[in-house]
């Protein structure tokens, strides 16, 4: 599992939405030019973020992006599935997929399921608001 530009940047947004929002909408340009992110594709992340209820927009002069809950209200789990879509380590774990014809018999299987679980529930302990507050406890390093 490798994750993509199009996660990271997505939790570098909500971070960036979390911290400078304050009841109001942020708009996408100065967020693009805190993160150094090209607005281009942050238009491309928003939509999928904003369909899903994670955040919510509003066009025009005032206009921009905000979360619609606080932010110790989202995992990182959450915000990654959206935007990796499944977060298998390995082919035969993805959802979807077709059953593996050596399911009964392979050896790795029962390592993959865990490591698949530890990932989950890892990036489940972490909330938006830990990533803001950069909680190096929470990260076990």
């Amino acid at each position: 599992m490798k994750i993509s530009t199009r996660g990271r940047y997505a939790l570098r947004v909500m971070i960036d939405l979390a911290q400078n929002a304050q009841d109001s909408y942020v708009p996408m340009k100065e967020v693009a030019n805190r993160q150094g992110i090209s607005l281009k594709y942050l238009e491309r992340i928003m939509p999928s973020l904003s369909k899903n209820n994670l955040v919510e927009g509003v066009h025009g002069n005032k206009g921009g992006y905000r979360l619609v809950r606080n932010p110790d209200e989202y995992t990182v789990k959450e915000i990654l599935e959206l935007t990796e879509g499944d977060l298998a380590p390995v082919t035969c774990l993805e959802c979807g997929s077709d059953e593996c014809e050596r399911k009964d018999t392979c050896k790795t299987l029962p390592m993959w399921m865990d490591l698949q679980n530890r990932i989950l529930n890892y990036f489940q302990g972490i909330t938006l608001q830990d990533l803001v507050d950069n909680q190096e406890k929470t990260f076990n390093f």
